[in-house]
């Protein structure tokens, strides 16, 4: 078996002592104060931003939330590149509270207009709702570039998790649709197949963090209206017909966790469809260390080759 490695290990254990509970074994409501308590704790500095605001949006279900973060180039007044956030949690829990570290760190490094999305969530808000608040933001977001100060013709968009699925989907619909043209989709350890039929289900299923196959389950559970709602490429992006065309990629697995094998199943799909990919897998760390600052030097490192990705595909 995989070995984790010793900055995950002193996680693990600094978790235990807090006493973080099981997702599978708490009410939607109690795994949301979990990760909120969870983000308040962590000790690490984001990078300086220029400023944030946030905006109410017009969305399919009602107004959708964006929190925006314009880094330092903004201020010489020409036109920085965009990218449109979405936040991990299993499609249930995570906010733009928990997730406001990494958005930070992203305007910082990539040197862009960062869009975080507070879009609905399960149980309240079954799928596809998620789907659909996530192309209308990163459409408005499109539509208004040059209010933002933002240049619409480079555009990209981020997540993990849950959100690096959602990054996934609207990437596609964006093609579907003929636009926005998308420079980059940086994908975080991708849920891109909710069947949860890959073989690092059963090799990572517990004892390697919070993201148990159980929790993968709860998230299930909660997120789709249905068993067969999994087939959908909306819900698994892995699923799609053709991934012919999509915008180039970077793909992040980390080694030890339960959405390993999907990630890297999906790099490969979209690069056998000839679509340029960016595919970095991470030795002995598991769900969740892209934000683990300062503890896991990795977590840096995987920011830092998000942000190198972004500029280059900007330039």
């Amino acid at each position: 078996m995989p070995k984790l490695h010793p900055q995950i290990e002193a996680v693990l254990k600094a978790q235990a002592a807090a006493g973080l509970r099981p997702i599978e074994a708490l009410t939607p409501a109690a795994a949301r104060a979990q990760m909120e308590e969870t983000a308040r704790g962590r000790k690490a500095e984001p990078l300086p931003v220029a400023r944030v605001e946030e905006r109410a949006i017009p969305g399919p279900g009602g107004p959708v939330r964006l929190r925006l973060y314009w880094p330092k180039e903004a201020d010489a007044g020409d036109p920085v590149p965009a990218i449109v956030y979405y936040h991990g949690g299993g499609h249930v829990i995570g906010s733009l509270d928990t997730h406001d570290f990494v958005a930070r760190n992203l305007c910082a490094g990539a040197g862009a207009l960062v869009a975080s999305v507070d879009y609905r969530m399960g149980p309240e808000h079954k799928f596809p709702a998620a789907v659909d608040d996530s192309f209308a933001a990163l459409q408005w977001v499109h539509a208004n570039a040059g209010g933002l100060g933002a240049d619409a013709a480079r555009l990209g968009v981020h997540g993990d998790s849950a959100g690096a699925n959602l990054a996934a989907v609207v990437a596609l619909m964006a093609r579907d649709a003929g636009q926005p043209r998308l420079r980059l989709q940086s994908l975080v350890y991708p849920v891109t197949d909710y069947t949860m039929s890959m073989p690092s289900y059963g090799k990572f299923a517990t004892g390697y963090g919070i993201l148990t196959r159980e929790a993968m389950l709860w998230f299930r559970n909660y997120y789709l209206c249905r068993a067969e709602d999994a087939e959908d490429w909306r819900a698994s992006p892995l699923k799609a017909a053709n991934l012919a065309g999509t915008a180039p990629a970077i793909v992040i697995t980390a080694e030890c966790d339960v959405l390993h094998d999907e990630g890297e199943r999906y790099a490969a799909a979209l690069r056998d469809a000839a679509v340029p990919v960016e595919y970095r897998e991470y030795p002995g760390m598991i769900h969740a260390f892209f934000g683990m600052v300062p503890l896991v030097d990795d977590a840096m490192n995987a920011q830092r080759a998000v942000w190198a990705a972004f500029k280059r595909a900007f330039a």
